[in-house]
């Protein structure tokens, strides 16, 4: 007996680019509004960006917050932040950069709040990072990630056309841009396993924009005169059964990770999470429809197949 789990038909005709306007003019207010709160409210940068030192303890009962600010307040350590992590007994310290500029700083720290705090608590992790570090990995994690879409473009551009580059570029631009607003709406830890995410959602996201790009590509040299909004309705309906059941399990698999794995990953699960589920509706109502508005060529399709040898198809459509 054979059984196929199937999450969309093999056969569909959804009219995506019928709703282009609205899915565009949606895409560009979470950008707009992305940037905005990105620029007001800011992100919760972690440890690896902002500096200083984070102390991650347990305690044998639900911690209280009050009491341990107050006694690590009068270390003269300057900014100290408590807060509760994962459960009621585990507890993240944060000690601003100004106390721990440098190694013997930070070490110096540490013992301060391990002599405070004695053998009542359990010391799970202790981190510290330089200011000068914290901006350098800045710098490096900004760079990684616009370089890594400038590469995208460049390799669409080579593979197809620069319209298409264009469009998954947009794309790109517009999945980064709301994972990083919603960190900044939600606050969510801002550090280098999200960095690491968004460079994971950045190839996520052209791989499923390249799979459309290429059904399109074919179907440019299969019909020539049909409509190019009709051609791409028909491109994505063809890839959509495969995209969405990509994206579905690759989303149980996250969900898992972020239910069971940690608070320590939490940060990473949560924008990969997003950023699937951005990438693929990006994919589908950004990097494909912008091809009608900045106007793929319709011969290109043939100049690629004599370039190639071929002999392009003479279907009517």
């Amino acid at each position: 007996m054979n059984f196929r789990l199937k999450l969309v038909p093999d056969k569909t005709d959804f009219k995506f680019v019928k709703y282009r306007t609205i899915a565009v003019g949606i895409s560009v207010v979470i950008m707009i509004a992305s940037v905005f709160m990105t620029a007001t409210k800011g992100l919760n940068f972690g440890i690896d960006f902002r500096g200083g030192t984070v102390i991650e303890i347990a305690t044998k009962e639900p911690a209280d917050i009050g009491d341990l600010r107050q006694r690590l307040g009068g270390l003269g350590l300057g900014d100290v932040q408590l807060q509760r992590f994962g459960t009621d007994t585990n507890v993240l310290i944060r000690i601003g950069s100004a106390a721990t500029e440098t190694a013997e700083e930070s070490q110096a720290a540490i013992d301060k709040v391990k002599t405070e705090l004695g053998d009542a608590v359990e010391y799970r992790r202790i981190e510290s990072v330089g200011p000068q570090v914290s901006g350098e990995l800045i710098w490096s994690a900004t760079t990684a990630v616009l370089v890594s879409i400038l590469l995208m473009f460049a390799y669409i551009w080579f593979r197809f056309e620069w319209q298409f580059g264009l469009g998954a570029v947009l794309a790109l631009a517009h999945d980064v841009l709301a994972t990083i607003g919603v960190f900044s709406l939600m606050q969510f830890e801002f550090n280098l396993t999200t960095i690491a995410a968004l460079l994971t959602i950045v190839g996520y996201s052209m791989n499923d924009t390249v799979v459309v790009f290429d059904r399109i590509r074919e179907n440019l040299r299969k019909y020539k005169k049909m409509d190019i909004g009709d051609l791409i309705d028909l491109s994505i309906n063809d890839t959509l059964s495969r995209t969405v059941m990509t994206s579905t399990t690759t989303l149980l698999a996250l969900g898992s990770l972020y239910v069971f794995g940690g608070e320590v990953i939490a940060s990473f699960t949560f924008a990969m999470i997003f950023g699937i589920l951005i990438g693929t509706y990006s994919s589908i109502f950004v990097a494909a429809p912008v091809l009608i508005w900045i106007g793929v060529k319709r011969d290109w399709g043939a100049v690629v197949a004599r370039k190639a040898g071929g002999v392009p198809a003479k279907n009517a459509q």
